[in-house]
């Protein structure tokens, strides 16, 4: 099959505007940096994105994302209750052991409750104990985040430990894959995401001797300093660093961050901020295609139809620097003829955009119907104008 790309030259030229300058400036202290638009798809940031780190309890983020997965399918319950291990709690409690929940040995706690002391303390004690009520043993929860991270396509990333604690390198990701797997946490799971990230704190424990009850704020920098932010999470390591993926939605508008690799927490707090205000700030989206309208047609083969409709699965924008508009082409590509049978809402093409300095935006185009194979007599007719040329 050949790669077939078929210019929009009317949706082009809608699309129209003046031609600009070259993408906004940024500069950042992170060693490691990136920055994605979710409602277009554009890269608005990369430094470093792809360069192998430790994650530190960025980490969570993967398993939260194989509890939510679990919750979805209906294989986890929230309400179940977890106990936790004297033996859990000796390795995780104390100074060294780093951000707690403050849970007890013996305790019991629900599934809920620990994904809040995850998501909104970083609870080292919280994120072992829930693995282990997960899946028995630590070891065995760590499987399914590999597994779960291999099929979301997160292939610089390895997972070692379910907390991002240091183990010599066996733990690893990227800045670009951080971002996917916040991307499809919130793509996936919306109503969990909605429910657990973005708590501003969150009270469990009590204190030694005077038996107050503990109440610990969220480390995320952007809660309460920008706009829509609802997410995600910090990490922080000597190894690591002090890093954040972050997300916020303005307008509709959502953006996805990461930074890593910070010398200090107010650093963090201080860059995270600033990166997040110049991604709205220093760049807009304009609305392309509504969620279900249809841009074009595929061409199908050994089909019930010559044609299967191409519509947008989600409302689609372009990104571009604030001022800056410029000329925009848009083309739809695929690999076709399509083979059929086709099922409704499948990924059959991209709509790619183009500008005169900015790298190309591609979006998915989906099926707009079924089509299913062709019949014996339809085949045959096929064929038939095969030879004779009318095909």
């Amino acid at each position: 099959m050949t790669r077939k790309p078929f210019y929009l030259l009317a949706s082009a030229a809608i699309l129209a505007m003046p031609a600009g300058a070259a993408a906004p400036p940024f500069d950042t202290p992170a060693s490691v940096a990136y920055m994605i638009d979710l409602s277009s798809g554009a890269v608005l940031y990369a430094k470093d994105a792809d360069r192998r780190i430790p994650p530190a309890s960025m980490a969570k983020m993967m398993t939260t994302h194989v509890a939510f997965d679990l919750i979805k399918r209906g294989q986890l319950d929230p309400n179940k209750i977890c106990t936790v291990r004297p033996e859990t709690w000796q390795q995780w409690h104390g100074t060294a052991a780093g951000s707690l929940m403050f849970l007890s040995p013996g305790e019991q706690v629900s599934v809920a409750n620990l994904l809040r002391g995850i998501v909104t303390l970083s609870g080292n004690d919280a994120t072992e104990v829930l693995a282990e009520c997960i899946s028995g043993t630590s070891e065995a929860f760590v499987a399914l985040m590999n597994q779960q991270s291999q099929a979301m396509g997160l292939t610089n990333s390895h997972w070692g430990n379910p907390i991002g604690w240091p183990d010599n390198g066996v733990t690893y990701t990227t800045a670009h894959d951080l971002a996917t797997l916040a991307a499809a946490t919130i793509r996936d799971y919306p109503q969990l995401y909605h429910e657990y990230y973005g708590l501003r704190n969150f009270t469990w424990g009590h204190t030694m001797g005077t038996n107050q009850a503990i109440t610990q704020d969220n480390r995320n920098p952007l809660l309460g300093r920008v706009p829509g932010a609802d997410g995600l999470k910090t990490g922080h390591t000597d190894e690591a660093g002090y890093g954040f993926t972050g997300s916020a939605e303005q307008n509709g508008r959502r953006i996805i961050m990461v930074v890593a690799g910070l010398s200090s927490f107010n650093q963090r707090i201080e860059e995270s901020v600033r990166f997040m205000q110049w991604g709205f700030n220093a760049w807009q989206s304009r609305p392309l295609l509504r969620q279900g309208q249809q841009i074009g047609e595929a061409q199908v083969q050994l089909g019930s139809a010559s044609t299967v409709g191409l519509v947008a699965p989600q409302n689609i924008a372009v990104t571009f620097p604030v001022g800056q508009g410029r000329n925009l082409q848009a083309r739809i590509v695929y690999n076709g003829p399509v083979h059929a049978p086709i099922a409704r809402g499948q990924h059959i093409a991209d709509l790619v955009v183009t500008t005169a300095d900015q790298p190309p935006e591609t979006m998915p185009l989906v099926a707009a119907e079924d089509v299913g194979e062709a019949g014996f007599f339809r085949r045959i007719w096929i064929g038939l104008k095969s030879v004779v040329g009318l095909a």
